[in-house]
């Protein structure tokens, strides 16, 4: 029998970031890299690490599986998809490699919340907007929704939302697991990777 609670947790890799000029998973961080710093984060909550990204040369170092997009060029919406859909398991997390402070506790409520409410998604809303890479998914209703969104041509990360049961996570709720709301705190310029650091 499927244990439906397992969870994949799947690191988004990008390829080269125009404002860091460079591609970020691969920066410096600490004693590591950027992707070394994440994944160290999400792996004690995860049955199953994998990484997408379309420059698996560069990432053979992590020892680990690398997926590349299903739907190459189709933006964060076809990266979404290759993440789910690499996934083994009923539950999948999906983060970005350049978010240094990507929360466990706050990915373990997500994925209670969404069990507890009979969800689709679980997705942060920072009173700024939705965070789709720090966010859980059931895998068997999502793929299809999200396959169907890139068949009609949308490229929106959340074209296909209306699909499914969506549970929003307000700010007073991410709160009480993050305090500071540093879990979507990213790297995009060298300042950012800078500030980074310094809170590290």
């Amino acid at each position: 029998m499927v244990n439906t609670e397992r969870l994949s947790v799947v690191v988004q890799a990008g390829g080269e970031s125009r404002r860091m000029g460079r591609d970020k998973g691969l920066l410096p961080f600490q004693e590591g890299t950027l992707i070394q710093r994440v994944l160290e984060r999400v792996t004690p909550i995860a049955d199953e690490v994998l990484v997408t990204t379309n420059n698996p040369e560069s990432y053979g170092f992590l020892k680990l599986l690398l997926y590349p997009d299903d739907y190459p060029g189709r933006g964060a919406l076809g990266g979404l998809y290759t993440a789910i859909n690499a996934a083994a398991h009923p539950l999948v997390a999906v983060v970005a490699c350049d978010m240094p402070f990507v929360n466990t506790d706050l990915l373990n409520h997500q994925r209670e919340l969404l069990i507890s409410t009979n969800s689709d998604v679980v997705i942060p809303h920072t009173g700024e907007g939705l965070e789709p890479f720090h966010s859980v998914y059931r895998r068997s209703t999502c793929l299809p929704a999200i396959e169907a969104a890139l068949e009609d041509d949308k490229w929106r990360v959340d074209a296909w939302f209306s699909r499914v049961k969506i549970q929003q996570l307000k700010p007073e709720g991410i709160k009480i697991y993050d305090p500071d709301m540093l879990s979507f705190f990213n790297i995009n310029t060298p300042d950012d990777l800078q500030t980074a650091l310094q809170i590290a």
